[in-house]
């Protein structure tokens, strides 16, 4: 297991004890800056061990090394700040697609089949060119968002 040594400039221990005592930060900021200040190496010589730092800040010991690799390999700026979540995918389906969807499947199941399945209404849909491709997943989320039943009649 490779073991990170967090050497940090005079300017990012000064930003990092600014960061605790004043100013509004996230936990997260927060939780790294102690993180960061306790495993500095270049402050005292010997600073304290993961498992340390993780029973004071009430963390794991894991967290505390996920901290320290991410700011040797990524700088101190990326450590402090939050990750930068994935763009959302564009979605396949539309009103257009659903209700296509919608009418396929009440429709009369094919040739040899009881009723439709999932995989056979995604080929299907990509066969009539209401989509590139599309998965049984995404069928089955459509479907159910328009809790149509089947399955019973209503009496009366």
């Amino acid at each position: 297991m490779v073991h990170y040594k967090v050497t940090l400039t005079s300017l990012e221990r000064e930003q990092l004890k600014a960061m605790m005592s004043k100013g509004k930060h996230s936990s997260q900021q927060f939780r790294n800056a102690c993180i960061l200040l306790n495993c500095d190496v270049g402050k005292f010589g010997q600073p304290f061990s993961n498992e340390q730092i993780a029973q004071l800040l009430q963390i794991t010991s894991k967290t505390v090394e996920r901290v320290k690799q991410r700011f040797i390999e990524e700088g101190f700026e990326a450590c402090i700040e939050r990750k930068a979540y994935p763009e959302v995918k564009e979605l396949k389906t539309d009103g257009d697609f659903e209700a296509h969807l919608i009418s396929l499947s009440c429709s009369k199941a094919p040739a040899g089949r009881s009723r439709w399945s999932l995989r056979l209404l995604a080929d299907k849909m990509v066969e009539l060119q209401f989509a590139e491709s599309v998965s049984h997943e995404t069928i089955r989320q459509v479907l159910k968002k328009t809790k149509l039943n089947r399955g019973k009649s209503k009496a009366g």
